[in-house]
């Protein structure tokens, strides 16, 4: 596989935001984004080919996950957390 990209890299940056987002409990919203986030800047001086192509086949993999548990997430809700809920005042 060729190297993706660094258009290839930032769609896919943006598209496991956006799936992460779709989360319905706040704990995992967050965490997801807070992961995807570390993750890209944690590698974000990778050079070589070989070594990207592979990260970036990880994180497709992981953003088919994170599709999977969002839909798994929609079927079991729960209660919303304190910081969820909106309160007026």
């Amino acid at each position: 596989m060729a190297a993706p990209t660094s258009r290839n890299v930032l769609s896919l940056y943006k598209e496991m935001m956006r799936a992460s987002e779709k989360f319905s409990s706040y704990n995992y919203k967050s965490y997801a984004m807070r992961k995807v986030a570390h993750s890209f800047r944690q590698n974000k001086g990778e050079t070589e080919p070989n070594k990207i192509a592979q990260l970036y086949s990880d994180a497709v993999k992981n953003l088919e996950i994170i599709q999977r548990q969002v839909v798994i997430g929609g079927i079991y809700t729960s209660n919303k957390s304190v910081i969820e809920t909106n309160h007026k005042h």
